[in-house]
């Protein structure tokens, strides 16, 4: 029996992360004997990664304290401190943080700069998070990150005292922690300023996909387990229907029943992943229907 397989709308790459890909090759083109370099992974995709290496676009794990050329700090956005020892390194610095990201981090400094305690709503160990945490940090001490009201539970006397709470969101969080965290704020604080800071690439793809999911008797998510927008999108669909999260079409092997047994099959892909990644997967389902 044929199945139904629908394609989300929003799949796939955004603006920043397709501005971020496509400005690094033409960098590279436009000096072929220059060296070209990025400092950590430029999106969460190893695909990619590995085809910006063919062209000779090295990343770098780490900044050596010598170096030549170009380096390029990626979407995720630097430290102003990072920012310093690229060029002390010896590199010019080209910037490609996305500017969804640097508005974030540009509410975070006018709140810090403005009294207000700053909570970064987002996974601490995320490079984003690091970024906007460590350009409000040099305007205030009383910077925070959480993804969950638990994690600001020790610090709900400080909070209490400071009376004037901001809180910022990494741009591919779920609304749903967001509100969490504003849940637990309101009844601490005199004045609460919210800058909702989701990007609306990342807003709209999951409101999509989950009225896809509604509809459906299996989403697949195609992305990076690395990447946070991937990997929340993944999260809220659980909750609605059978859900698989897959980084290549090679990983279908294992969900060949279920595939089998369902009818209707959507589709949706993380901020980091290339059209031919999902094209793939596409493919593949389809073979696996005949």
């Amino acid at each position: 029996m044929p199945k139904s397989i629908t394609l989300a709308k929003f799949a796939g790459f955004c603006y920043g992360v397709k501005r971020a890909v496509e400005t690094v090759k033409k960098l590279k083109a436009e000096n072929p004997e220059r060296n070209i370099c990025v400092l950590g992974e430029l999106i969460h995709n190893t695909q990619v990664i590995e085809e910006l290496n063919a062209l000779g676009i090295k990343t770098l794990t780490e900044l050596p304290q010598k170096g030549e050329g170009i380096c390029v700090v990626r979407s995720h956005g630097e430290s102003p401190e990072v920012f310093k020892k690229i060029e002390e390194a010896g590199f010019k610095v080209y910037d490609l943080t996305c500017p969804d990201v640097k508005k974030v981090q540009q509410k975070a400094v006018e709140m810090a700069k403005e009294g207000y305690y700053t909570i970064i709503v987002g996974k601490s160990e995320h490079p984003e998070v690091i970024a906007i945490r460590a350009n409000a940090l040099q305007y205030s001490k009383n910077v925070l990150v959480a993804d969950t009201s638990d994690k600001l539970e020790s610090y709900k006397k400080e909070l209490k005292e400071h009376k004037k709470i901001g809180i910022v969101v990494q741009t591919t969080q779920m609304i749903s922690t967001l509100n969490d965290i504003i849940k637990f704020l309101t009844p601490l604080s005199k004045e609460l300023l919210i800058a909702n800071t989701i990007c609306q690439s990342t807003a709209m793809r999951q409101s999509e996909a989950k009225e896809l999911a509604k509809d459906s008797d299996l989403m697949v998510v195609v992305g990076s387990k690395k990447s946070a927008n991937t990997t929340h999108l993944a999260e809220i669909l659980k909750d609605i229907t059978k859900t698989i999260h897959i980084e290549t079409e090679k990983e279908l092997e294992s969900y060949k029943d279920l595939i089998e047994s369902s009818q209707k099959i959507s589709i949706t892909a993380g901020a980091s992943t290339p059209d031919n990644v999902i094209q793939k997967v596409i493919q593949n389902i389809q073979g696996k229907g005949e």
